[in-house]
């Protein structure tokens, strides 16, 4: 029987990019608070950025655990 966090990982492996994407619009819309005519949003830029780190890093880590249980550490060959 496959472990619980396997299984959510593998049939649901798909919302990591979804994540991913999240993270990228958060970043590009802080990039966008930093132009000089929003120079009062600045802060939101900031918050933007790091949220988006956060969510791109999330999603990153996702895909990394579903390639790993699909292929495994050794991969396909066992080598």
């Amino acid at each position: 029987m496959a472990h619980p966090v396997q299984v959510l990982i593998h049939r649901y492996g798909w919302i990591h990019t979804g994540i991913g994407l999240i993270g990228n619009t958060a970043f590009f819309l802080g990039s966008i608070f930093f132009l000089p005519a929003l120079e009062e949003q600045k802060t939101l830029g900031v918050w933007l950025f790091i949220l988006g780190s956060l969510f791109m890093l999330i999603g990153a880590a996702g895909d990394m655990a579903v390639k790993y249980w699909n292929v495994g550490p050794k991969g396909r060959n066992g080598q």
